[in-house]
C-alpha cells in the first residue's frame, strides 16, 4: 500500500523530469506535465486503497472532513528539501483522485519571468486594483509572487495575502508580510477581506475574485486607499472587466461600472509558452493600463473598444496579447503553430508578427 514516503518518492521523481503538475489516479501509473506535456512515470499503478490512504496521510481531521462533506478538497502540502505542492483532491468514478502544482521554493523576481517592464511599475502603485488574468497554469500566481516580492525589497509597508491554498512563503523583509490560508485561518476570502481591512494593510493580495462579495469588497478596499491585487479566471482585458460587472445584479450596473473606473489600475492577462529556443515557459502578456480613455470606456459600457485603446497606447505601456505573442514568435522563442493555437486573430497573425 502507498504511503506518504512513497508519495514523496513520487514527488522527487518528479522533480527531477521538473515536472509542473502530478496527477494521481486509481488504476493508471502517476502522471505528470512536463513543459506541457502529459507523461506516466515509470512507477506501479495506484490503486484506491492507496490513494485514499495517501489522502488520509497528508491531511488533517478537518480536512478530511471537508473532503468528506463536499468531494473536493483544496490544501498545500510541503516536502522537506524539495517542494511545496498546491493540491486539488477530488473523486474519480468513486475512488480518491489529486492534482498536485509544483510551487517553487523561492520566490522569483520580477526580471526572471520575461514580464513587460511595466509589470513593475504596476508593483509601485500606492492604491487601486490590479488584476492579473489568464487560464489555470497560466502564471497568475507567480507573477503577483513577483510583485509582492519587488514590494517586500524595496518598500515598508504591511502587505496581506489571502490564499487558497498558500503558494509561496515570504519572509518579511523592508514589509511586513501576513499570510492568510483559506480554511485554515479563514473560512472564506470574503470574510478574510473583510477583516484584513480592519487590520491596517497598504497591501491585500486576494488569491481569487470569486464571488460577488469578494469582488465588491476587493473594490471598496481599493476606493479606501489600499493597493489590492487579485487574479481572474479570464482570457482579456475586456472580458474581465463585463465578468467583475456580471456579477452584480442588472440594477447595480451602471453603479459598479462607475466604481470600477474610479478603481482599476491595471489588467494584466497572460497564457503560457513551451519555449522552443532552451528549457522552459515563457508568457505572453496583455496589458491595460487605466488611463482616462479607459475609465470613460468602462463608465459607458464601451468595452468592446479596449482593444482598440491597447493597440493605440504602446507608447506607455499598453500591449496586446497578439503582439505579445508575435514578439515571442519574431525572437525564436515559440513555435509559429503554438502562436496560431493561442492567437486571437490567427488570419491575421502573419502581417501581426511581421511587425512586431
Amino acid at each position: 500500500m502507498a504511503n506518504c514516503t512513497e508519495l514523496n518518492d513520487i514527488l522527487r521523481c518528479a522533480n527531477e523530469l521538473d515536472a509542473s503538475d502530478i496527477h494521481l489516479v486509481a488504476g493508471l501509473p502517476p502522471m505528470v506535465r512536463c513543459r506541457t506535456v502529459m507523461q506516466a512515470l515509470p512507477l506501479a499503478d495506484l490503486s484506491p486503497e492507496a490513494m485514499r490512504y495517501i489522502l488520509e496521510t497528508i491531511t488533517n481531521g478537518s480536512q478530511r472532513e471537508r473532503f468528506d462533506s463536499n468531494n473536493d478538497l483544496d490544501f498545500s502540502y510541503a516536502v522537506p528539501g524539495l517542494r511545496r505542492y498546491r493540491v486539488n483532491a477530488h473523486l474519480q468514478r468513486g475512488s480518491v483522485a489529486m492534482a498536485l502544482r509544483a510551487i517553487r521554493t523561492q520566490v522569483p523576481e520580477l526580471s526572471t519571468l520575461n514580464l513587460p517592464p511595466v509589470i513593475d511599475r504596476l508593483s509601485q502603485l500606492p492604491r487601486g486594483l490590479v488584476l492579473v488574468t489568464g487560464d489555470t497554469g497560466s502564471g497568475k500566481s507567480t507573477t503577483l509572487a513577483a510583485m509582492v516580492q519587488a514590494i517586500n525589497r524595496r518598500a515598508k509597508k504591511h502587505v496581506i495575502t489571502l490564499e487558497d491554498p498558500i503558494e509561496y512563503v515570504f519572509d518579511s523583509e523592508s514589509c511586513l508580510i501576513e499570510q492568510r490560508e483559506l480554511g485554515t485561518d479563514m473560512p472564506s476570502f470574503a470574510s478574510g477581506l473583510k477583516h484584513a481591512l480592519r487590520q491596517d494593510p497598504d497591501i491585500i493580495l486576494v488569491g481569487e475574485m470569486r464571488d460577488l462579495e469578494t469582488a465588491a469588497l476587493a473594490i471598496t478596499a481599493a476606493e479606501t486607499g489600499h493597493l489590492v491585487l487579485s487574479t481572474l479566471h479570464t482570457v482579456n482585458a475586456a472580458q474581465t472587466v463585463e465578468r467583475i460587472v456580471d456579477m452584480y445584479p442588472s440594477s447595480q450596473q451602471n453603479q459598479i461600472r462607475a466604481m470600477l473606473a474610479n478603481t482599476l489600475q491595471a489588467v494584466v492577462s497572460q497564457t503560457l509558452f513551451r519555449r522552443i529556443d532552451q528549457e522552459g515557459m515563457v508568457p505572453a502578456v496583455e496589458v491595460l493600463l487605466c488611463n482616462s480613455a479607459v475609465r470613460n470606456i468602462i463608465r459607458e459600457a464601451r468595452t468592446f473598444e479596449i482593444a482598440n485603446v491597447i493597440q493605440t497606447n504602446r507608447a506607455i505601456g499598453m500591449r496586446s496579447l497578439d503582439s505579445s505573442i508575435a514578439e515571442l514568435y519574431n525572437n525564436g522563442m515559440i513555435s509559429r503553430e503554438d502562436a496560431l493555437a493561442k492567437s486571437a486573430a490567427p488570419e491575421k497573425f502573419g502581417r501581426t508578427a511581421a511587425a512586431a
